[in-house]
């Protein structure tokens, strides 16, 4: 980490106001999905076969190592293969194709729980066998962040949303304030907490006045932060509600962070008894002709969502599987929308010029993580093992901040990025 530091973090043109006031699209009848048999980097094991009929709620994997997470299906129909295909995150796994009968028959893999009368036993198991997991991006498994929740001074509800064209999350909480609410109070209750708040960008007027309305009378209170980049990594957001700053996991500051879809999840699991099955999407940039928000089915492929949108307003464009800072650039557009996602960002192709780095150290000075960016780069382009151990690449987020605030162009976070696949292999 450098000794001197900037602010960390950038004020960016948001570009939200594409999709944050339209009306969201329902793509929720696909002729086919496939369902990724990957959570993170764990394989899950399928529960059905080749031929089986499944109904909208059926348990169809699990993964099953040292964490425990269910997988059901978004739709009624019959199970058609098990095929390789190219993730989000550029990696190949097992899918499960299934055939939508299109008649939406359901079937319910858990009942209703009424939180605030369930002990705290039986909400941390109901939250686990409801497949609950991170919906910000990470999928990490929800009921791990709550199994042993001691000294919690703060659970904070992240509704920030700090990536640029992103208005998924503040879509869903919107049109979903009921299912926030009571996904919030029973994460109140598992954490233990002695405070809880739902955190947003001090700039959503509307939803911070919905949100105030929403949680009158409770505990929970509705905190504000500025409008920065990356205030909703989770380092920074405890930092900026709390002071504290931590090693590796927020509880070693005394908190604990879950976005606010995954509490919206946990609202419809607990009053509806329906598990993950939908996600809400953003479609957004000058690369697509409609950009939107759509909720659709988990293993929904992206270009169907693409053409729902519109189509590509160019024949050569980017296709991003998220944000454009933390997102990855994916070849083709055959990936599907798994539980994690968040949006596809779409830009023209267009020429970047590029010139050698000045050395002006703005990269620094903005990275979040406090790491030196362009001495990694450096270090990388020559594979000077020893210099990349002590840089401590592998506390890069792979934010972006430092190719965006970069005056010659270069793509400063794909070198990181480089610096850490390669030490990966040198290990």
């Amino acid at each position: 980490m450098s000794l001197f530091t900037g602010p960390m973090n950038e004020h960016l043109d948001g570009h939200k106001e594409l999709t944050a006031h339209d009306e969201v699209l329902h793509l929720e009848n696909p002729e086919t999905v496939w369902i990724p048999l990957v959570n993170g980097a764990a394989p899950c094991t399928p529960l059905v076969n080749v031929g089986d009929e499944v109904k909208v709620g059926t348990k169809i994997a699990e993964r099953n190592d040292h964490f425990y997470l269910p997988l059901f299906s978004p739709v009624s129909g019959v199970v058609t293969a098990i095929e390789k295909k190219m993730t989000a995150s550029m990696k190949m796994a097992d899918h499960l194709r299934i055939q939508n009968d299109r008649k939406g028959t359901i079937s319910k893999p858990f009942a209703p729980i009424d939180y605030e009368n369930a002990s705290w036993e039986e909400l941390h198991e109901f939250v686990k066998n409801a497949g609950m997991l991170g919906l910000g991006g990470a999928g990490f498994p929800t009921y791990v962040k709550y199994a042993n929740p001691e000294n919690v001074d703060l659970l904070i509800i992240n509704g920030v949303e700090c990536e640029p064209y992103l208005t998924a999350d503040y879509k869903n909480m919107m049109e979903n304030l009921k299912l926030l609410k009571a996904g919030t109070l029973a994460f109140h209750k598992l954490s233990k907490a002695k405070k809880a708040c739902v955190s947003v960008k001090e700039d959503k007027k509307d939803l911070i006045e919905k949100l105030k309305e929403t949680f009158a009378g409770t505990e929970i209170e509705v905190r504000t932060v500025k409008d920065v980049y990356p205030a909703g990594w989770e380092r920074t957001l405890v930092y900026m509600l709390t002071g504290k700053r931590y090693d590796k996991l927020p509880i070693e500051a005394g908190c604990i962070v879950n976005n606010a879809s995954t509490a919206i999840a946990l609202g419809d699991a607990m009053l509806n008894g329906m598990p993950i099955t939908k996600k809400y999407v953003t479609v957004s940039g000058d690369g697509v002709a409609k950009p939107a928000n759509v909720v659709v089915l988990v293993g929904t492929p992206a270009h169907d969502i693409i053409e729902a949108c519109g189509g590509y307003t160019s024949d050569d464009c980017l296709l991003i599987a998220g944000g454009p800072m933390m997102g990855s650039t994916i070849p083709n557009d055959q990936f599907v929308i798994g539980p994690a996602s968040n949006g596809l960002t779409v830009f023209k192709n267009e020429p970047v010029k590029v010139v050698k780095c000045l050395r002006c150290g703005k990269c620094t000075e903005s990275c979040p993580s406090g790491l030196e960016p362009v001495r990694i780069n450096s270090a990388e382009k020559v594979k000077d093992i020893e210099t990349l151990k002590k840089l401590d690449i592998n506390s890069c987020i792979e934010c972006g901040l430092c190719s965006y605030v970069c005056p010659s162009k270069i793509d400063v976070t794909e070198g990181v990025r480089r610096a850490k696949r390669y030490m990966a292999l040198v290990k």
